[in-house]
């Protein structure tokens, strides 16, 4: 592994070691069962996660890159520097509610930063078991943190020998420290070409039969002691892996104890380029533990995976059932050798069996012996009952076949809904098996309100992603305004039933301001079980059941949320924990959309005061601007133009201010009163460049900016311009020929002190129109920006025909708005726009009409 992805820079020294070792020790001081370390990356405000010890890599990919401004435990102890103890699935759902809805299972966890000389290189993460109090964890988080400190202080030395202290590639994935003697029969081992670092686990160093500290620490010795007959072949395999060439199948080999060992060997990422860290797994094929051979005559199939996903385990069974030989099974990651278990359903049940302690059941469609098709494209496929037992060192897993099904296409996923749509009663498993529970991700709706900044925003994707989900078809959006819940979102409803329930106060004997004020959640399986809950209460005609789930963010009330179902039903135990912790997301986006609100206002306000309301004029220099604000996100930005009288001339400015929101338009108006006092000293266009250039990096405000300014003389035409960073400006000739312009320019403004912008000198005839714009007029989701470029050049083109002409010359506003009309007919514009177009009228006596 390299603690940057980057291939040209290497790796520090040890630096995967010294991460290894902090992980496991910190699940030792922690007393947890899984846990891992993020570092920083080169992409600011960005960390990834390079450790990651008892839990397998692909059903944590999600989480394996971090923003340190999103609401996680995570980015929390890292920006703000402080340990975040969350004892048990309720306290992570009160202060988490993200976090919670992606991982709704029953475990602990610490997080502890990660500095040393005052610099903070990442997080130390481990999870537990649940605590039934804070305090008893207390002791682990103070052993922690002095591992967190000591790997603080040995990322410093790092740093300081040259070495940055990042990491850029995929997590290295190594199994937890193991207490007590190991009856497993895989081994496994990662080595970085780079850096020679080469790590193994304590199951490996006995599958070889030597201690770990008689081991050389080179690849000549490690391919010694794995293949003792003939290392040659193996130290090639090694470097062809690492070349992105891994063995098609498991190697034999035969330690110096004379043991025959299946190897097998793949490419672990690191980079984009070889070579990659390569990672291998050595599998004892042997007959192993009697209670393994007593397995082998089990009807049913039974298969082990330790808790990085690799399958030490199969009974012939279980082979026949996933559809593979057992050798090909052994010492293999389970999705690379059972693709159709890669599945988000199944996802969450093995994160479920891995970081809870009890037992999970699911049902999945295998499509071994699926190959023949009853119609043109309807395939049959087994059903399969999954009953997945943890352990301490990772899970055993039960197979039970459930019979035949068809009626799905070929390209159907196999998902658990599907299976329970389908299933007859002759095929129901056995009470044990859960077959209620909607397959639900909570991930989706959590990555979708992401998306959401207004309150209908909201409400629409808890319609579109919640509700569905759970069966419901009715939802109601109360809103905390005054000690007051004012009805914000409703569909489903009879049309008024909600009215009299809009504005009540919360002393109201109502369960949608009870669930507020307790903050617990309600579940009426039927109208008839509110109904005696609450005497009096208005109801509906319909039967069904309610959830009634309160809006809290941050500690903060911000309302309540209801879901109606049409018929009686039973909540269980996960999914109020589910719907708990989806109202927490909810609350926190419904939160983010009441700043947003303010914020927009604001925002909006400051760039009405900050745009120009007149334009500086000239007898022969006609203009039109037009500015259209974005309308995804933040709807105000910091798009501007101007025109200022500059000695005996014009000043034509247009400029783009990176970024949204109150502080874009901020500078945006910094910019605009900077590059209006440069204009009106009549500086040469290069000179205010340079200045307001020097300006913004003096405020440093965090931002950039990209300009384009254009100075006319309008008796003869003759321009100068400077470009920093800005799309090219159009001009149109009298005679229509449009080109793009080709200015030479520099870099934006707010980058480089020392930067220069070279001026170029124009000429612009009478009636030709010459075309300033920002990119959110030619950038178009999935296509190049000089396509958008091409398509406004001939837009402006078609704008010189005679029916958009006037008895003066080409009309401008015409022609603005036929630039800007596909723009403005667009459902959404995820960018503001600024267009500026500048003609000139032909003085007397020089020959034109």
């Amino acid at each position: 592994m390299t603690g940057s992805a980057e291939r040209e820079g290497q790796a520090p020294d040890g630096l995967t070691s010294l991460l290894s070792d902090a992980v496991t020790d910190a699940i030792r001081a922690a007393r947890g069962f899984a846990g891992g370390v993020y570092l920083r990356s080169r992409t600011p405000g960005l960390l990834r996660l390079a450790v990651l010890a008892g839990l397998p890599g692909p059903l944590f990919r999600p989480w394996s890159r971090m923003h340190v401004d999103r609401p996680f435990p995570v980015a929390d102890a890292h920006r703000l520097g402080v340990e975040v103890l969350l004892a048990d699935p309720t306290e992570t759902m009160r202060r988490y509610p993200q976090l919670a809805a992606g991982l709704p299972f029953q475990f602990g966890s610490l997080y502890v930063p990660v500095v040393g000389d005052s610099t903070s290189y990442g997080v130390l993460i481990v999870l537990r078991p649940p605590a039934s109090d804070a305090t008893e964890v207390l002791p682990d988080r103070d052993r922690m943190t002095a591992v967190a400190a000591e790997l603080g202080a040995a990322l410093a030395r790092l740093d300081k020998d040259g070495s940055p202290v990042l990491w850029d590639g995929d997590p290295l994935g190594t199994r937890p420290p193991v207490d007590g003697p190991s009856t497993r029969c895989v081994g496994g081992f990662t080595w970085d070409p780079d850096d020679g670092t080469l790590i193994a686990d304590d199951a490996l160093w006995a599958l070889l039969g030597i201690p770990p500290e008689d081991f050389a620490g080179t690849p000549e010795a490690f391919a010694d002691a794995l293949a003792h007959d003939d290392p040659r072949l193996l130290l090639a395999a090694l470097r062809e892996t690492a070349a992105g060439r891994p063995p098609p199948h498991p190697l034999p080999v035969r330690t110096g104890g004379g043991g025959l060992r299946l190897l097998e060997l793949w490419t672990a990422g690191g980079g984009d380029v070889p070579p990659f860290r390569v990672s291998g797994a050595l599998v004892d094929p042997g007959p192993g533990p009697a209670a393994d051979g007593a397995a082998d005559q089990l009807p049913e199939g039974v298969f082990a995976i330790d808790r990085i996903g690799l399958i030490t385990y199969a009974n012939p069974r279980a082979a026949e059932l996933l559809g593979r030989p057992r050798a090909e099974l052994l010492g293999r990651l389970l999705w690379d050798v059972v693709p159709w278990m890669d599945h988000p359903a199944y996802e969450d049940h093995l994160r479920s069996a891995l970081l809870s302690p009890d037992p999970v059941h699911f049902r999945a469609r295998s499509p071994v012996g699926s190959g023949t098709e009853t119609t043109p494209g309807h395939l049959t496929g087994t059903w399969l009952s999954f009953s997945v037992y943890p352990g301490p060192r990772g899970v055993t897993c039960k197979i039970t076949p459930l019979g035949r099904a068809s009626g799905a296409t070929g390209n159907t996923p196999f998902d658990v809904e599907a299976t329970q749509a389908v299933q007859t009663e002759a095929e129901q498993p056995d009470s044990g098996v859960s077959g209620t529970a909607p397959q639900y991700r909570p991930i989706v709706l959590a990555i979708a309100l992401t998306e959401a900044v207004t309150a209908r925003q909201v409400s629409e994707v808890v319609m579109r992603e919640l509700l569905p989900a759970f069966g419901s078809r009715r939802l109601a959006i109360y809103l905390l305004q005054d000690r007051r819940l004012y009805l914000a979102w409703e569909t489903g409803f009879p049309q008024g039933f909600l009215a009299p329930f809009d504005g009540v106060g919360l002393d109201a004997k109502l369960p949608g301001v009870e669930t507020l004020t307790s903050g617990r959640a309600l579940f009426f399986e039927s109208m008839q079980q509110l109904g005696a809950a609450y005497p009096g209460v208005a109801l509906d005609a319909t039967v069904g059941a309610r959830a009634f789930l309160p809006l809290i963010a941050s500690g903060r009330p911000v309302g309540s949320c209801i879901l109606g179902f049409d018929r009686p039903r039973s909540f269980s135990t996960e999914e109020r924990t589910v719907l708990t912790a989806l109202a927490g997301l909810i609350a926190q986006a419904l939160e983010r959309a009441r700043r947003y609100d303010n914020e927009a206002a604001l925002a909006r306000g400051l760039q009405e005061a900050l745009l120009p309301h007149r334009l500086s004029a000239h007898p022969l220099v006609r203009t039109a601007g037009r500015y259209l604000p974005g309308t995804v996100g933040m709807d105000v930005g910091g798009d501007w133009y101007d025109v200022v009288e500059a000695g005996d001339g014009l000043a034509l400015v247009i400029g783009d201010v990176q970024g949204h929101g109150v502080q874009a338009a901020a500078t945006m108006g910094q910019l605009r009163s900077a590059v209006r006092a440069f204009a009106l000293g009549d500086h040469p266009p290069d000179e205010v460049m340079s200045g307001t250039n020097r300006l913004l990096i003096d405020l440093d405000p965090g931002q950039f900016a990209s300009c384009c300014y254009v100075r006319v003389d309008p008796l003869t035409g003759e321009a100068q311009a400077a470009r920093a960073g800005h799309p090219q400006p159009l001009l149109r000739h009298p005679d229509g020929r449009t080109e793009v312009l080709d200015l030479p320019g520099g870099v934006v403004l707010g980058v480089d002190p020392d930067a220069d912008y070279p001026v170029t000198d124009l000429v612009l005839e009478p009636e030709a129109v010459l075309a300033l714009y920002t990119d959110g007029l030619v950038e178009r989701p999935g296509t190049d920006i000089d396509e958008g470029v091409e398509a406004l050049r001939s837009t402006l083109a078609g704008a010189g025909a005679p029916r958009h002409r006037t008895a003066g010359g080409p009309s401008l506003s015409r022609a603005a708005d036929l630039l800007t009309a596909e723009a403005r007919q667009a459902d959404e514009r995820p960018d503001d726009i600024a267009l500026l177009l500048t003609t000139r009228r032909p003085p007397r006596g020089d020959g034109h009409a």
